[in-house]
């Protein structure tokens, strides 16, 4: 679980970080969900510092139960937006942080992809 989640957020961040059409990411970011918007802030909110982590959180290649804990309210909001309940979230993630914000990443990047997609066939 530990790997999953530091690749979910390796690979948020390279996925945020590989778009070089300026002009789709304009849209992209244009056409987001309200949740979406606020996953993504809450990810950028880890860089803040006073969100950074510690030297001892640095040790652990896991994200930190703090930074967990500030991006969990936008990854549970970001995964109710789909239609999902809050028994069936609790149901699949058994209350695990890193469970409930690896899915809100997927969700994100699916959601994401779906707009280019959109975006590319407009053209």
């Amino acid at each position: 679980m530990k790997k999953q989640l530091v690749l979910a957020v390796f690979a948020f961040f390279t996925f945020m970080s590989c778009n070089n059409e300026s002009n789709v990411v304009n849209t992209v970011e244009g056409m987001k969900t309200p949740q979406m918007e606020n996953f993504d802030k809450a990810f950028k909110s880890l860089g803040n510092p006073e969100n950074r982590p510690t030297e001892e959180e640095k040790k652990n290649p896991e994200l930190s139960d703090r930074g967990k804990a500030l991006l969990l309210p936008a990854s549970k909001e970001l995964i109710l937006s789909t239609g999902v309940t809050e028994t069936e979230l609790l149901r699949k993630t058994g209350g695990d942080m890193s469970a409930t914000i690896i899915w809100a990443s997927q969700i994100y990047m699916k959601k994401s992809e779906e707009i280019r997609k959109n975006i590319k066939s407009e053209k």
